[in-house]
Parts: structure tokens; C-alpha cells; sequence
């Protein structure tokens, strides 16, 4: 019988080094693929995801068109060198859910009514896969619809927070993703206080269930901030550019 993996020792330190309230190490790039309307990458612990836009744009095939707003669609894809043992390139059932999952967590942010019988086209791929891609997954996604120019209600920054060895803990990473007690992802707009996104895989009690959502949702409002930094480099670089040119 194998010995089960120690998550957070008796300092209560987890196996990457962080505390419980500690979020891994993010980095966001804003505006990075010329070929897409609007496009982000986002760096989060050792996952790797990069995310595009297309659109407003005439929908294909035209049955498909909403006469009163515009079609969301998102494809959420997994490299097949995104883990350790390859995986196939074909769409798996969990790829085609959390497509849906990202797809509704973004729709209440968008002023969809505003582009009717259109679509936009949301492509996430993720490169390199360290647990809790799914809320990487839409905060980088919210980012690239903001690079777009798509008229928004606010920013969508997404946070899981769970258990692991008895503790809540925050922003899980792949072995305390599949070794833990519990996962809830949370996805949260901090401007108009909305919950976009609440699951919740594993067991919590009402107690724990209570602080590890105010956890995810702390996690979220840090994010939401280095979304909003993200956005403002990519047009301080444009306008030090433009000073350049002039100059």
C-alpha cells in the first residue's frame, strides 16, 4: 500500500513552499498574438495557457445566429505535451465541459445584446497543465476578451480555493488538486460583487465549505488586480511608443 502524500507539513508549509492564503506566482501578458482580435497568456504556478478572441464577427453556418445577441463560443483545449503522459489531441469529455463551464462563467460580463447575430470566439490551449486550469483558464480568457475591445460589465478573475491535509488552503496546484479532500473553483466579477462561477468537487462541511469560498473569493480580488496591471502595461507601452515616433 503506498504511504499517502504529506500536502502541508506540521508548520502548516505545502509542498511548493507557500502558506494556505498564498496564491502561486502569476504572470500576465496582454495583447501578444497579432493574427487574433485580442489575446492573452497567462503564468500561474508552473501552468502555462494562452488565450485568443475573434470577433464580433458573421457567424458560420448562419443557423446558428441569435437574433437578439451575440454567440458566445469558447473551445478550452489541453496541449498534448501539456502533461506528463501525452495526451490525445482529440477534445476529451472534461475539455468539452470546462468549455462550457469558462463559456458560462464569461457570458454575464459581455454586453452580448450589443452585436446580435454574431459571434466571438473565444480559443483557450493550455501549454502546460499544474492544476486549476480551469479558473487560469477564465481569468486569462477575460483578459483577451478585454484585449478585443469587447465592451464589458467588468473583468472575470477566477480562484480555487480546498482542502489538503485538513487545512484550507488557497489556489491548489495538481497534487493538491488530486491528492486533497476538496476543490472549489470560484470565478468573480469584484465590481458588481457577482459570482460567475461556483463548483465544488469533494467533501467540506457548511464551515469549511464557507471559508474556503471567502478564501477563493480574497484570491480573485488579488488576481483581479494584477489582471487590471496586466491591461495597463500593454497601453503604457503602446503610448511611450507613440512619444517615441513623435519625438
Amino acid at each position: 500500500m503506498s504511504k499517502k502524500i504529506r500536502l502541508v507539513d506540521e508548520n502548516g508549509i505545502r509542498t511548493d513552499g507557500r502558506k494556505p492564503d498564498e496564491l502561486r506566482p502569476i504572470k500576465l501578458e496582454v495583447g501578444i498574438l497579432n493574427n487574433a482580435d485580442g489575446s492573452a497568456y497567462i503564468e500561474q504556478g508552473k501552468n502555462k495557457i494562452l488565450a485568443a478572441v475573434y470577433g464580433p464577427r458573421e457567424v458560420h453556418p448562419r443557423h446558428l445566429a441569435l437574433p437578439d445577441r451575440a454567440l458566445l463560443r469558447c473551445r478550452y483545449h489541453m496541449a498534448p505535451f501539456s502533461v506528463q503522459e501525452r495526451k490525445s489531441p482529440a477534445p476529451s469529455r472534461r475539455e468539452v465541459e470546462l468549455s462550457k463551464v469558462i463559456r458560462e462563467a464569461l457570458e454575464p460580463a459581455i454586453f452580448l445584446e450589443r452585436f446580435p447575430r454574431t459571434s466571438i470566439d473565444l480559443f483557450i490551449e493550455v501549454l502546460q497543465a499544474d492544476g486549476g486550469t480551469r479558473a487560469a483558464g477564465v481569468t486569462v480568457a477575460s483578459l483577451a476578451l478585454a484585449d478585443a475591445g469587447m465592451p464589458m460589465r467588468d473583468l472575470v478573475a477566477a480562484c480555487a480555493a480546498g482542502k489538503a491535509d485538513g487545512y484550507i488552503v488557497l489556489d491548489l496546484n495538481d497534487i493538491e488538486d488530486k491528492e486533497g479532500e476538496a476543490d472549489v473553483p470560484v470565478a468573480y466579477m469584484p465590481s458588481l460583487n457577482a459570482v460567475g462561477l461556483l463548483q465544488m468537487d469533494g467533501q467540506l462541511t457548511p464551515e469549511e465549505f464557507e471559508q474556503a469560498f471567502n478564501l477563493a473569493i480574497e484570491g480573485c480580488k488579488r488576481i483581479y488586480e494584477l489582471q487590471k496591471q496586466a491591461l495597463k502595461a500593454k497601453y503604457l507601452a503602446i503610448k511611450e511608443a507613440v512619444e517615441e515616433a513623435v519625438e
